[in-house]
């Protein structure tokens, strides 16, 4: 029987706090009780696999100190062992990383039986156990935190690295579904570093099996990192940031490894297809930028346009190699954007209706891009 007993608060709140971070959630383990006894304060079970409970007020998660053992590949490959025995060193022993696994008691006391604080202290991103290699998803884990933390100054212990390597190599990340890979990615990608995410997975070969194309890339060049890194530092939107990581990939080496949103990927195609022509701006004809904008569908989807030009500002800036004032570019496709907006009823009154009204506005929009090449 372990010699604490009780609820405790467990894993990411515990380390936020001593890290000085508001913590996002807070997650309890229950030692010492059983699914019957927390059923009967009111307590509701969601936990399908896991001995995972609801609060009745504060809908936070508790669950039943575990073990895991594993039996078969993946990570759905465990069988749960539950009941008031397991102590909270057990429980914290199945988990990830030292510096998620320690515990509070109510009291305030920290639980730190495998140097947790020891490693927030020295900014490392060690494993707990050998067990570590038992679970593929923890690959993807450690290097989305590697982003998260970076800012702080973590680094991943070498020895666990290694670990992360081997894993890669044995194939087991391939036992992973395209959805909880993604459901990482997009949480990497909300980072505020997320470029380590991918520079860590390729460090660790798993970018290999998981996007073989980009891998390829990181081999012989890191742009691909720095555009991500540029839409980073000027963007928090998702799809902005995963279409200038991308920009040189097609949506089908894309989509047949990850499950990205569509208007996601119909940014990336967008991007990929068309970003050499938005960094030509003015020196494409009238004819050319109105077909541009018609493509992009800019006078219906001004928000599109803005997503493109901010992606391929990440590009114009990563492939200078230093940080931009300014997209000079996207003024100009701003202003072609704006003078092109046409109303119908400054039309000829034969042109407002019937066939002729589309073929009308087309001549009227690129009149306009006429005269604002004349006036440049």
């Amino acid at each position: 029987m372990s010699q604490h007993q009780g609820i405790f608060l467990v894993g990411g709140a515990v380390r936020d706090k001593l890290l000085g971070l508001i913590p996002r959630e807070n997650d309890w383990v229950v030692v010492g009780s059983t699914a019957e006894a927390l059923l009967a304060q009111g307590f509701r079970q969601v936990g399908r696999d896991f001995p995972v409970f609801l609060h009745p007020q504060t809908q936070e998660e508790y669950a039943l100190a575990r073990t895991e053992r594993k039996q078969g590949v993946g990570y759905h490959g465990f069988i749960c062992h539950a009941d008031p025995s397991v102590s909270l060193e057990d429980d914290l022993l199945r988990r990830d990383l030292t510096i998620n696994a320690m515990a509070e008691a109510d009291d305030g006391k920290l639980i730190d039986p495998y140097g947790g604080q020891q490693d927030i202290n020295d900014r490392l991103l060690r494993h707990v156990s050998p067990a570590f290699t038992e679970d593929p998803l923890r690959v993807l884990r450690v290097a989305r935190f590697a982003a998260r933390f970076h800012g702080l100054g973590f680094r991943i212990a070498p020895e666990t690295l290694a670990l992360m390597q081997e894993i890669s190599r044995q194939g087991e990340l391939q036992t992973l579904s395209t959805e909880r890979i993604w459901q990482e990615t997009e949480r990497a990608l909300a980072s505020h570093y997320p470029a380590v995410f991918f520079q860590v997975l390729h460090e660790c070969y798993a970018l290999s099996g998981l996007l073989p194309v980009l891998d390829q890339q990181l081999a012989t060049s890191d742009l691909p990192l720095q555009r991500l890194l540029a839409a980073a530092g000027t963007s928090d939107q998702g799809d902005i940031r995963f279409a200038a990581l991308t920009l040189d990939l097609s949506n089908e080496d894309i989509s047949t490894y990850l499950r990205p949103p569509a208007r996601w990927l119909a940014l990336q195609a967008l991007a990929n297809k068309h970003h050499t022509n938005i960094h030509l701006a003015g020196s494409l004809t009238p004819d050319k930028v109105l077909a541009q904008l018609e493509v992009i569908d800019a006078w219906r989807r001004p928000e599109r346009m803005d997503s493109l030009l901010s992606v391929c500002a990440a590009d114009a800036q990563a492939q200078s190699g230093q940080p931009l004032i300014d997209y000079e570019p996207a003024a100009f496709w701003r202003q072609a954007l704006s003078c092109t907006r046409i109303d119908v009823a400054s039309l000829q009154p034969a042109s407002r209706s019937g066939p002729d009204i589309a073929a009308a506005i087309r001549a009227a929009r690129l009149q306009r891009l006429e005269d604002l090449y004349g006036s440049l």
